[in-house]
């Protein structure tokens, strides 16, 4: 805990967005009372149709992604809204995974064809759609005691394995970004480290201890310390055979868009969990740069250089949260929380606001404000679940 400053910094959070973080730290009958949370309320309103369909607007007319989707289920359960649960997880089965999550993973690309029909227009998944929604599932069977959840949540994460999990020469194993595109081409394979939340690892294990995700989290390790080697994390890594892991070096190596929720869920991570101390070090670069700049917080940043371009946009600021939360960086915190809550929309972050600020907000905010955690093993726990482990 950050003593006096931090107890200034969760009021200032309960006067902008509403959450009663105090209220939230108290004890276990105050957590299941958490006020309503705008930024949700404000997101289902701007971004979410009433059947379920999550509108991502950063680049196309009103077009869907399996991403967007995936994590407005998590942000459902993480409110216990049963019934907001339901209504996207259903669009998600039958528009995205063709009515049946047993046999397909669902398509990361869904809108408007030229000739005016609504559909799939690129059949190829997205493997950190599919960890979130496998790992949602299996939670919410927990949370809420239903065994449907559970079945659907074991059933993609069979095919994940199946389809998205690849074995590297050296013996580790890593997740591959999606079934095409990606594979050994010439000796060489590309992920990207923000598909890999260890929590979800964590989860994965325990549901399934003969799979491949406890090897898969130790195979992170040396893929982060080799490609994040000026304490950055990139966008996009490959692995060489006979070469190993280095960041990217097509055009210039970047870390950004992607690159930001490798800091976020590094952050979230319980610490009890042995790893977080070695991931934290291996990105001190994020760290020394705010420290260096006055909290100024960069666009892109080149990995290998570590050389800077851009003015982040607020969501950003937001996903640094748990990660400052736990450097213990109280002024970079209070830094990034107030240009997180500078510019608002009504409930929304930023002027104009957009579908991934609000996002990696409500992971960032709602971490803060404790309405979620993760424990050791990577399950969750939510403010209203009773369960006193925050």
């Amino acid at each position: 805990m950050f003593g006096k400053h931090y107890t200034l910094f969760c009021l200032v959070l309960a006067l902008v967005f509403g959450a009663n973080a105090h209220a939230a730290s108290a004890n276990c009958k105050d957590r299941t009372n958490l006020s309503p949370w705008p930024l949700w309320q404000g997101y289902q309103k701007r971004f979410v149709q009433d059947d379920g369909r999550v509108l991502d607007q950063t680049g196309e007319r009103d077009f869907t992604t399996s991403e967007s989707e995936a994590y407005t289920l998590f942000f459902a359960l993480v409110n216990n809204d049963r019934q907001r649960f339901d209504v996207v997880l259903n669009w998600i089965e039958a528009n995205l995974s063709q009515g049946d999550f047993a046999k397909h993973l669902p398509a990361w690309h869904w809108g408007r064809q030229t000739n005016g029909k609504w559909e799939i227009l690129d059949h190829n998944s997205a493997s950190d759609a599919d960890t979130w929604l496998a790992y949602t599932l299996l939670q919410a069977g927990s949370l809420w005691g239903e065994a449907r959840y559970t079945t659907l949540g074991q059933a993609l994460l069979e095919q994940i394995k199946a389809k998205e999990v690849v074995q590297l020469p050296d013996g580790g194993t890593m997740l591959l970004p999606a079934p095409q595109g990606f594979a050994e081409v010439n000796g060489k394979w590309r992920f990207n480290p923000s598909y890999l939340p260890i929590q979800l690892l964590r989860a994965f294990a325990q549901a399934d201890p003969t799979g491949p995700w406890q090897v898969m989290t130790t195979t992170t390790l040396p893929m982060m310390r080799t490609t994040a080697a000026r304490g950055f994390a990139p966008d996009w890594v490959s692995y060489q055979r006979g070469q190993g892991w280095t960041a990217l070096p097509e055009n210039e190596p970047v870390g950004s868009y992607d690159a930001i929720r490798t800091y976020l869920w590094v952050g979230m991570l319980a610490d009890a969990d042995v790893i977080k101390p070695k991931l934290i070090r291996n990105l001190s670069g994020m760290r020394r740069h705010l420290l260096k700049n006055n909290g100024t917080l960069m666009e892109t940043v080149n990995p290998l250089t570590g050389t800077t371009k851009g003015i982040a946009p607020r969501g950003f600021s937001a996903a640094l949260l748990p990660y400052l939360h736990s450097l213990n960086e109280h002024k970079l915190l209070a830094q990034q929380t107030r240009r997180l809550t500078e510019k608002m929309n009504g409930q929304l972050v930023g002027e104009n606001p957009i579908y991934y600020d609000q996002i990696l907000s409500m992971f960032g905010q709602g971490w803060i404000d404790q309405r979620f955690k993760f424990s050791k093993t990577g399950q969750l726990i939510t403010a209203w679940s009773r369960q006193c482990h925050f």
